[in-house]
């Protein structure tokens, strides 16, 4: 319905509603879908356009989503080189066996470039991949001092985007408190992140594998899946990004493109893996629809 714009309506029991448009010009009724995640978002990422909203607003634990951060953080320091080698440390196989965090499966000692730890720190969600690049990327003598440093770039970059209701205090979303950001938020967060074409490239991937370097001179394979499933399973996605976790459930930052139309959202807190999924799929068929 190119140049209309729609409004969603709450229907009762017992309401009915009259054919055609009211309000507005062009405005046309409609009954929002319903989602099981506890708040989320979607927009015309051609426009800005606000298309879905849900508690859009309210500010919530962000799982892995927080990776997304980490990964825009990285990709705009300057004079980046994607084949610098970083050596992969005990301390960070150390940290996601402490905080049981989901896994890259980096080998300690291994040479693994930039450009493979954003693939693994995205597709499996690895936890140990987002505190090398942390490590890597971060300023100060010491590991914790590094770290600390990367966070408050991910805070600072949060603040020239404008996000209002958004704060880290971790690299991956392990966070200690006050982790925490809203679907508004992070759908803004992903539309700017998607600009970057090695962010793309690498969020649309459905599995990789990579050859990486050993302590002992060798080689060896690394394979990963991407944990977003809306990349086998609807069509036109662009990723982007999933999260889970005691605090946050299960949420998806998600993008995708249809006819020319590119819509990006969030959902966050929902029950399941497999509703937010779902969730996402409803609200992209909803904005592509109208």
């Amino acid at each position: 319905m190119k140049g209309r714009r729609r409004v969603y309506a709450l229907v009762s029991a017992g309401t009915v509603l009259a054919a055609g448009t009211f309000g507005a010009a062009g405005a046309v009724a409609t009954q929002a879908p319903e989602i099981s995640a506890k708040g989320g978002y979607v927009m015309n990422d051609g426009s800005g356009e606000e298309l879905f909203s849900k508690s859009a607003d309210t500010r919530r634990s962000t799982g892995s989503t927080t990776k997304v951060m980490t990964a825009k953080v990285v990709l705009e320091q300057k004079n980046l080189d994607l084949d610098k080698k970083v050596t992969i440390q005990k301390a960070y196989s150390d940290y996601i066996v402490g905080k049981t965090g989901s896994s890259a499966r980096l080998i300690v000692g291994d040479k693994v470039t930039v450009r493979q730890l954003l693939y693994g720190m995205m597709l499996p969600s690895g936890c140990d991949a987002a505190y090398a690049l942390a490590d890597t990327y971060g300023s100060g003598a010491s590991r914790s001092a590094r770290v600390k440093s990367f966070i408050g770039k991910m805070n600072d970059e949060a603040g020239e985007l404008g996000l209002k209701n958004t704060n880290f205090d971790s690299f991956d979303g392990i966070g200690n408190g006050a982790n925490y950001s809203t679907p508004r938020d992070l759908t803004k967060l992903a539309s700017s992140a998607m600009q970057n074409p090695t962010f793309r490239d690498v969020v649309q991937t459905k599995s990789v594998k990579e050859k990486v370097d050993t302590k002992n001179g060798g080689y060896r394979y690394m394979e990963w899946e991407n944990t977003n499933s809306l990349l086998s399973t609807y069509q036109g996605t662009l990723g982007i990004k999933t999260g889970s976790g005691p605090a946050s459930g299960y949420s998806l930052v998600f993008a995708a493109e249809r006819n020319g139309k590119t819509v990006a959202g969030t959902v966050l807190g929902a029950p399941s893996a497999g509703k937010r999924t779902a969730d996402a799929k409803r609200l992209l068929d909803d904005a592509f629809e109208g």
